[in-house]
């Protein structure tokens, strides 16, 4: 009975379980936006409509939040429409921005609506120009359920790109040799222009101007069939024509001519975590602009410079690869420890490109924070060692001087606890006491021996032709003789030759060899062994067949020495001054540490100079007291013959050289204190 009801209890709960999950909303449903119609040619000058549907996927939904966008040198939005649209209170207008190609509207639906393909709105477009135009959802649209939580629903949305173009041509058929294709862009701005009419024309009047629908006048031109625009500004251009049969001017037939003759903007290579580090998965980071035809792609080369892995290099470990097809972040994958030269090159439409360029070193921990241009600080902040070095040699100075004066005082110090030897200015002051003791027969109990003590003293002080010449575009910099030479360009004739020269300054030896370039006219080399340091001069020949073009620009080339070269052993430079700044530290410590034991040893001796220097002056205090006390007894004793007689001439001087030496005595008393106290100072 137990298990029939266990059963039971289990089907019951299996059957709960289905209706609840069928009841449930689905996790999967969720709102589209997407724009019709999704594709179409349109022709410029003309407008045509699109519109903006929602598919809320059984859901209810009650905000809606769209943002377009569209390329605003080819289409130019009209007017946006709202008559028929499912939103029925308009929080946010269109915002209609024409300049930067952008349309944006909010509005809400009060009580919800669920529907499979209900209108946002309708846009109308004017053609602007020819080529693509893309409308897209930006990330800012937005479809809230009318769930009282404001969940966001929109998982999809759909774009649409239309095919902008010219009329079809009413007069001759026109072609180009130069910019054949009209949604293209070409970097030449020589434009040559040909065209054909099917019936004898007796002349054509062609004009060419930045307007994409226009006519020529009625004057002719003549009856020549071609044309050519040297020197055409960068941008679109438009050349219309039209043909005079009889006396008739016939249809105009448009023709679109782009040209970009200006390279990409210039930008960095951001290298993760840093250009100098120990991390051997490094990310590059690259982006830039163009400002008419845009950015089409991203070419990299990765170029080894030096391998620091144990072992003897071939030429084979340097092999450089080809320029790749990459986009930023971009990884190139573990590396070894060594110097790379990463190159990247932003193309736009045209192919025009900008080249940049950032060095890559890969080391040990040990050499992190060290280069050969300075010591790094944080990753960002490069001090230079020409300008570290000197302020350790100062420091290292200071420190070596006061450790000397430290040393000394305390070596003194020791030297006058130990000896009991007094200061010339002491020692005659004791010689006065003893006078005036033998003088007056008196005798004075004197502490023996007064130490001083001396801490400081004065510092011491201290023409046309058939084969134009190759374009040299890149070329290794900043390279030492441990690090491979390279350099690459352009040259105008595809699998052409180029002969490149590299001449050593100092001995004149030449070296030359021959690169082919490849079908789009690149060529690259890169030397298979590692150049002498020195001066260099660079340049190229292109080669077609057996004739040669004039040599291309001299360039003037360092190889620098990368370090110290013991036997066939060779100690790079970042080594030798991080060891230098490393061996200048401890030294800094250790005159530091010097500095402290002296200075702590000879406090100790100072205290037991000074306890000496109280009790002296105690006991010079009491015995100049007693020898003052015995010159006022006899000069009282004298007073007193002096009421009873006269004094004799002796007994007169004596009286003038006890007042006198009373007088000294007292001065004494005061001066020794002084000298003592000054003494401690010191």
């Amino acid at each position: 009975m137990r298990k029939k009801l266990h059963i039971l209890a289990l089907k019951l709960a299996a059957v709960g379980a289905a209706w609840l999950i069928f009841l449930l909303p689905s996790g999967s449903s969720a709102a589209t936006m997407s724009i019709t119609p999704a594709a179409g040619t349109f022709v410029v000058g003309s407008t045509f409509n699109i519109s903006i549907y929602l598919n809320t996927e059984k859901q209810s939904v009650n905000t809606i939040g769209a943002a377009l966008s569209f390329p605003a040198d080819r289409l130019q939005l009209v007017s946006p429409s709202t008559g028929s649209s499912i939103i029925s209170l308009w929080t946010t207008l269109p915002n209609v921005d024409n300049q930067n190609g952008k349309v944006v509207l909010q509005g809400g639906i009060p009580g919800g609506i669920n529907l499979s393909n209900g209108l946002i709105m309708t846009l109308t477009f004017r053609v602007k120009s020819v080529g693509p135009a893309l409308l897209r959802f930006s990330d800012a649209s937005r479809v809230l359920l009318n769930d009282g939580h404001g969940t966001d629903a929109l998982n999809q949305t759909s774009n649409a790109i239309y095919n902008l173009i010219l009329p079809p041509p009413a007069g001759p058929i026109v072609v180009s040799e130069s910019h054949p294709d009209q949604s293209r862009w070409y970097q030449s701005p020589t434009v040559v222009l040909r065209w054909h009419s099917d019936d004898l024309a007796g002349g054509y009047s062609y004009v060419i101007n930045g307007e994409p629908i226009d006519f020529p006048d009625d004057i002719s031109e003549g009856a020549r069939r071609s044309v050519t625009y040297q020197s055409l500004k960068d941008g679109i251009h438009y050349f219309h024509i039209k043909a005079l049969k009889e006396i008739i001017w016939g249809g105009a037939t448009h023709f679109a001519v782009k040209i970009d003759s200006t390279a990409p903007a210039s930008f960095p290579i951001e290298i993760a975590p840093r250009a100098r580090a120990t991390y051997r998965l490094p990310i590059f980071n690259f982006a830039t602009t163009d400002a008419l035809s845009g950015i089409d792609h991203y070419e990299l080369k990765l170029i080894t410079l030096k391998l620091n892995s144990p072992g003897k290099k071939s030429p084979a470990d340097f092999a450089q690869p080809l320029f790749i097809e990459a986009a930023s972040p971009y990884i190139p994958g573990e590396l070894a420890l060594g110097s790379y030269d990463v190159i990247v090159r932003a193309y736009d439409q045209a192919q025009n490109y900008k080249e940049v360029k950032k060095r890559l070193e890969i080391v040990t921990p040990f050499l992190s924070v060290a280069d050969q241009a300075g010591l790094q600080i944080g990753g960002a902040l490069t001090v230079p060692w020409v300008v570290i070095l000197p302020i350790i040699l100062l420091a290292i100075l200071i420190l070596g001087f006061l450790a000397w004066r430290v040393r000394r005082w305390h070596h003194q110090a020791t030297i006058s606890q130990t000896q009991k030897k007094l200061p010339p200015n002491i020692e005659s002051e004791l010689a006065l006491l003893q006078k005036y003791r033998q003088k007056y027969g008196l005798l004075v109990a004197l502490l023996a021996f007064l130490p001083l003590l001396w801490l400081l003293t004065s510092p011491a002080s201290a023409s046309e032709v058939n084969v134009p010449p190759p374009i040299v575009s890149t070329v290794s910099e900043n390279i030492t003789n441990e690090q491979i030479f390279y350099a690459g360009g352009r040259v105008a004739i595809p699998l052409s030759s180029v002969i490149l020269y590299l001449q050593n300054l100092s001995t004149g030896e030449t070296i030359s060899d021959i690169i082919k370039s490849d079908k789009s006219g690149e060529w690259f080399y890169s030397h298979p062994k590692f150049l002498h340091a020195g001066n260099y001069l660079l340049w190229a020949q292109g080669k077609v067949g057996e004739e040669l073009s004039p040599p291309s620009p001299q360039i003037k080339l360092k190889i620098n020495t990368s370090g110290l070269q013991l036997g066939s052993s060779n100690i790079s430079f970042e080594l030798i001054y991080l060891v230098l700044f490393i061996i200048s530290c401890l030294i800094i410590l250790f005159l530091l540490g010097y500095i402290v034991i002296h200075w702590y040893f000879g406090q100790k001796r100072h205290q037991l100079i000074l306890a000496e220097i109280l009790e002296a002056e105690e006991s010079v205090r009491r015995g100049f007291a007693v020898l003052r006390r015995d010159i006022e007894s006899e000069i009282e004793a004298l007073n007193k013959i002096k009421l009873s007689k006269e004094l004799s001439q002796a007994e007169q001087d004596r009286e003038k050289h006890l007042l006198s030496d009373l007088d000294d005595i007292e001065k004494k008393i005061g001066k020794e204190i002084w000298d003592i106290e000054m003494a401690e100072e010191k």
